[in-house]
């Protein structure tokens, strides 16, 4: 790992032993320079982590520098401490204005130096890691809007404002961070990390969902699902992925899983991605305290799965009309997602030569049921006897 780097510059250097002496016992990489003219030419080559700047130096001061080092895009972010052996409010407040993150006064203090370059050097490794997680979504949603034109439906719509709102909200963080750095306590900075990471979650299940969707459009043009070695259903796998769902939304309790324990030949990925979509719908669309009910019956010919809960239901048109990306009712209730569970179960379905069937009644509940024949001369073919409320 890199070690931090500091760039020290002061034009006595007696005061750069000082700091290289009181600095001893962390393993920073120091560099020293005696001017702000030297240490603008050197930033690209040294590319400091945290610059200690002297403010009164003779020719350019530390003020100018530090106005200098912030005209250039690449330096913009990294944090200036600025030494002073003048405790003056008006100095200070040149030093902000010209882009200083923090302060030092001489004769230095060992403890309060330390201190402060600690805590200059998180919040620039929390701003770098948030720089890059930013790249990294930004480069995703990329590859998310190149293949819009492969898809059908209504998700074309519903995705830009899928993607926009937790983009918006890592780009929102970022600004207030960049605006407001200098003058965040730690505890403010860890509030707007929080919301950043929850931004990001929600953009990395959608996706996973994409993704997921892509692997079944390319499937379609080769073959059909391939089929893995007999495992044992249920599988420790489906059953973390089940429990995990519903620790997220707080309803352990709620879930109700009754499985048959025994050898099938379909795809084990397949199948905790269909029963994850159905348990997700369950849980959202219904009540907590209400069950959802997970069972899994074996018998020499067939799987059978069924999801059942007992919340809003759909009314008979809506159940008629469950296609792809269809949501009913959002603007009475709010919900996250564009549908794409909805279409990867039907990618499943269609795949597999299979059929789903879902029944519902308002204010009752909704019951899924997946039927998976295993048949080892046709494994791949699994029929599924499902879907979810229609409502991913």
């Amino acid at each position: 790992m890199k070690e931090n780097c500091i760039l020290v510059v002061d034009d006595d250097p007696i005061n750069f032993d000082v700091i290289e002496a009181l600095l001893d016992q962390y393993s920073y990489e120091l560099h020293y320079v005696s001017s702000g003219n030297s240490a603008l030419a050197i930033l690209d080559e040294v590319d400091p982590d945290l610059i200690l700047l002297d403010v009164m130096m003779p020719g350019m001061n530390g003020v100018e520098t530090c106005q200098q080092i912030r005209s250039k895009a690449q330096w913009a972010t990294v944090p200036i401490i600025m030494v002073t052996a003048l405790d003056n409010t008006l100095i200070m407040s040149h030093c902000l204005t010209a882009g200083a993150n923090d302060f030092v006064t001489k004769p230095i203090n060992s403890i309060e130096l330390k201190a402060r370059i600690q805590s200059m050097l998180r919040i620039k490794q929390q701003y770098d890691d948030i720089q890059n997680l930013s790249a990294l979504q930004a480069n995703t949603v990329s590859f998310l809007q190149e293949t819009l034109d492969e898809l059908r439906g209504n998700l074309a719509r519903s995705l830009s404002h899928e993607l926009n709102t937790p983009i918006n909200g890592i780009l929102g963080t970022l600004s207030l961070l960049k605006d407001d750095l200098e003058e965040m306590a730690v505890d403010e900075i860890k509030e707007i990390l929080a919301w950043t990471e929850t931004s990001t979650r929600r953009l990395e299940s959608l996706t996973q969902k994409f993704l997921i969707y892509l692997e079944l459009e390319l499937k379609r043009s080769s073959s059909q699902l391939e089929c893995s070695d007999d495992w044992i259903f249920p599988g420790q796998e489906l059953l973390e992925e089940l429990s995990a769902r519903a620790q997220q939304v707080g309803r352990t309790s709620d879930l109700i899983c009754d499985f048959s324990t025994g050898p099938v030949s379909i795809p084990q990925r397949y199948l905790v991605i269909a029963l994850r979509e159905l348990v997700d719908n369950a849980l959202k669309f219904s009540q907590p305290e209400t069950p959802v009910k997970v069972t899994g019956k074996l018998d020499q010919r067939q799987l059978t799965l069924t999801v059942q809960d007992f919340g809003r239901g759909m009314t008979p048109e809506q159940t008629a009309k469950i296609g792809a990306f269809m949501q009913f009712d959002r603007q009475l209730y709010e919900q996250q997602g564009v549908g794409i569970g909805l279409r990867i179960m039907h990618k499943i379905v269609e795949q597999a030569n299979g059929t789903f069937e879902v029944h519902s009644q308002v204010s009752s509940g909704t019951k899924a049921i997946i039927n998976l024949p295993l048949n080892l001369a046709i494994a791949s073919e699994f029929k599924t006897a499902s879907i979810d409320h229609g409502d991913d």
